[in-house]
């Protein structure tokens, strides 16, 4: 489907049922900073010398910021998953016989 913004049109989906929400617009310094917006730091509570990771969308036209402290529960709650996972396979195959091959 094209539209009026031709092929570099992004088109952002919503998340959990909500557009994603416009913060305003930011400018890049000449060392490469930017400020992130006070509404979008206070949302996401971000304090000063918050650590936050910084990845690039499909095709260079996006970046996105997440809080490094939101990977680290990721991680951590994925571990511990796959470890309960790996119990259960490993008790699960103790209890059944193993096949002819």
């Amino acid at each position: 489907m094209q539209n009026s913004y031709g092929r570099h049109h992004i088109m952002l989906h919503s998340i959990e049922g909500k557009p994603p929400k416009f913060y305003g617009s930011v400018t890049v310094g000449e060392r490469g900073q930017i400020a992130i917006p006070a509404a979008a730091r206070r949302d996401f509570d971000i304090a000063p010398n918050a650590k936050l990771l910084v990845f690039g969308g499909p095709g260079k036209h996006a970046l996105m910021l997440m809080k490094a402290e939101s990977v680290s529960e990721f991680i951590a709650n994925a571990t511990d998953k796959l470890a309960r996972f790996e119990q259960l396979l490993k008790s699960d195959s103790a209890e059944s016989p193993e096949e002819d091959r």
